[in-house]
């Protein structure tokens, strides 16, 4: 499977999470409308982001992880920036 990187994503925040993936948080899609996504966390928490990037491909009840460190969101094709809103 190919995975997009988007343009939004630094190097930067690739090698952080690459040096912390302990930090990942797992979750499911509750909502997307194109610029923000709530995820329902495995912990139990929800956490509301705005994404920099394209976030067209991002559904409702599709898995994702989010790095908060990093400020990366990672759907099934597509690794982009997102910011907790």
């Amino acid at each position: 499977m190919s995975r997009t990187i988007s343009s939004t994503v630094h190097p930067i925040q690739r090698c952080m999470a690459a040096s912390n993936p302990s930090a990942w948080w797992d979750g499911l899609v509750v909502d997307a409308d194109g610029t923000t996504v709530t995820v329902a966390l495995l912990t139990g928490a929800t956490v509301t982001l705005r994404v920099v990037g394209p976030a067209v491909d991002i559904a409702v009840s599709e898995p994702v992880a989010y790095h908060p460190v990093a400020e990366l969101l990672s759907a099934s094709a597509i690794l982009t920036t997102a910011r907790a809103a």
